[in-house]
């Protein structure tokens, strides 16, 4: 029954065939090449008509880059946002005092450019670790804000790209007290994605009403099963943050636990979330194949996490993935590493409709069979626990030949 309800909710969320950060109601976003990188759009912004009560997520590496701190202390005032200013490029990490000045001098030059309180303005980074901002190339982007051609959302999603291939843009709509609420997201990752925040930024945006306390628990709620469970190489980095941004402007009572459409908008925002994380994990660096690891029936929700993440964090599973050989042994070793309580005899594994093990032990299946499976562009590896009833999902990706040669190069 509980499936069944939480469907019912899903079906109430409507999916935008061209969804964005400025879906919502009250929002705008731009971007603009500012000399950062040789030639692609490297500074990009969003602004809300009014404050907008804000929630975010940060990496946990203990080296947090100093946007990351400058942002964290803007929401701690009110907690409320008004305009974002990210540049891609440079990630203004491990840069010490001055770079901690240069985090400060660029939202003051946002918020003036955009016409709002500093203490209501976010800053992000991403990029190379370890060089400081050149801040004149920074202000002189700063001032082409308020230039008409230069606000549009792509340009923004383009903006804070570094290896990605593709922009990351979604928009959801709900009903909330009968007023339409959109929800809209943009994200960047490509490399350094671990699950527990890695090199990733995603902004989300909402015109609906919600209490600051709840948006706060729900985005921590939803991360955790979204951005928390993905992987691309296993490295966690310096500059990560999740921000959403609910400006009201949909003219609904205000959202919060006990509300009749809670449920529904709790929804949205996981979609919106969950999406942008697979979009992340499908254009990991080099890779050709987003990898879904479904477990269920552990002992507990903490497990099935565990165990997904532990198999789509495995090089050795990804590479077999990679090269469509259906090495089921792979598999089984990183559940037995997972850490979790677990009977080895009640293991069963399936590469999609492919079972290759049933009860702890291997079944005869076509290998034909398997590697046309696994040479598709999207695989789903089943494991089923028989042990409880813990489920989770991870996302992620195969590991290529082209992932050495980016990262081999990285900085030249």
């Amino acid at each position: 029954m509980a499936e069944q309800s939480k469907q019912l909710v899903r079906d109430k969320v409507i999916m935008l065939a061209d969804g964005h950060v400025t879906t919502p109601a009250g929002f705008s976003a731009g971007g603009v090449h500012c000399g950062i990188r040789k030639r692609k759009l490297d500074l990009g912004w969003v602004r809300s008509e009014i404050p907008a009560t804000t929630a975010g997520v940060y990496t946990t590496n203990t080296f947090q880059a100093a946007p990351l701190k400058v942002t964290q202390e803007s929401i701690s005032k009110e907690n409320k946002i008004q305009a974002l200013i990210v540049n891609s490029g440079v990630a203004n990490a491990c840069t010490g005092e001055q770079g901690l000045a240069d985090a400060y001098q660029m939202r003051r030059l946002a918020a003036q450019a955009m016409d709002v309180s500093e203490d209501h303005t976010a800053v992000a980074s991403t990029g190379l670790i370890g060089e400081l901002l050149p801040m004149e190339k920074i202000e002189w982007g700063i001032q082409q804000i308020n230039q008409a051609d230069n606000n549009e959302v792509s340009r923004f999603e383009s903006a804070i790209l570094t290896t990605d291939t593709r922009e990351k843009g979604i928009g959801v709509q709900v009903e909330v007290d009968g007023k339409t609420v959109s929800i809209g997201g943009a994200a960047k990752g490509s490399g350094m994605i671990h699950p527990n925040m890695a090199t990733m930024l995603s902004f989300i945006t909402t015109d609906a009403e919600i209490e600051a306390g709840a948006l706060s628990t729900l985005l921590k709620d939803i991360t955790n099963t979204s951005f928390n469970m993905i992987t691309v190489d296993g490295d966690t980095s310096t500059n990560d943050m999740v921000l959403v941004m609910a400006n009201g402007q949909a003219g609904n009572n205000q959202l919060k636990p006990g509300h009749p459409d809670w449920d529904v908008f709790k929804e949205g925002l996981t979609m919106v979330c969950e999406e942008l994380a697979k979009e992340i994990a499908r254009d990991g660096e080099g890779a050709t194949k987003l990898v879904e690891v479904q477990v269920n029936g552990a002992v507990s929700e903490e497990a099935a996490r565990a165990i997904s993440k532990s198999v789509i964090s495995s090089n050795l599973v990804k590479t077999a993935i990679h090269g469509a050989d259906a090495n089921w042994g792979r598999i089984i070793t990183a559940i037995g590493y997972s850490g979790q309580q677990l009977n080895p005899d009640k293991v069963s594994i399936a590469l999609g409709s492919i079972p290759v093990v049933e009860s702890g032990m291997p079944v005869v299946f076509d290998e034909e069979q398997a590697k046309d499976y696994l040479l598709e562009d999207s695989i789903t590896i089943y494991v089923e626990m028989g042990d409880g009833d813990g489920k989770a999902t991870a996302w992620g990706c195969d590991l290529s030949y082209e992932y050495v040669r980016i990262n081999a190069s990285y900085r030249t």
